[in-house]
């Protein structure tokens, strides 16, 4: 099934993935990068926020929970600065419970995915997730 995707579907694409664990951050780099997009990381929310002023990625994927700054702290950081406000942020998780998907998107982020990360998986549910952001415009990149 992964295969019908593109494999340039992401070229082009900055992107930044926030997690302190390396598994998850190697195979959301990994799949990211197979897909083209270029990928930059960080272990934490305070890095991604240093990355973020640099870099200005077209969206962020990141685990909510992590050392020095979560990501429900690097999502109101972001969203107090006007430069940083629009950039799409994606939660990352292993502790998905009833009603945190919800909990999620009411606090700002554009939607929620679940690890472990597979292969499989990850690739396809982020491009479902991608296409119903507005302010990426992906459906018309993913269709040409």
């Amino acid at each position: 099934m992964a295969d019908a995707v593109r494999r340039d579907i992401l070229q082009g694409w900055n992107v930044l993935v926030v997690d302190d664990e390396a598994d998850s951050l190697e195979v959301a780099t990994r799949l990211l990068k197979y897909y083209g997009a270029q990928v930059h990381t960080a272990g934490n929310g305070q890095e991604a926020l240093e990355q973020v002023r640099k870099l200005k990625p077209a969206f962020i994927v990141s685990d909510l929970s992590m050392p020095v700054l979560d990501g429900w702290g690097l999502l109101k950081e972001l969203k107090r600065q006007r430069d940083t406000m629009e950039i799409p942020v994606i939660a990352l998780t292993a502790h998905a419970m009833v009603g945190d998907r919800a909990r999620a998107i009411e606090a700002g982020f554009h939607n929620y995915l679940t690890k472990p990360l597979t292969a499989a998986t990850f690739i396809r549910d982020l491009l479902t997730v991608l296409e119903n952001i507005p302010e990426l415009d992906f459906s018309a990149q993913s269709t040409s």
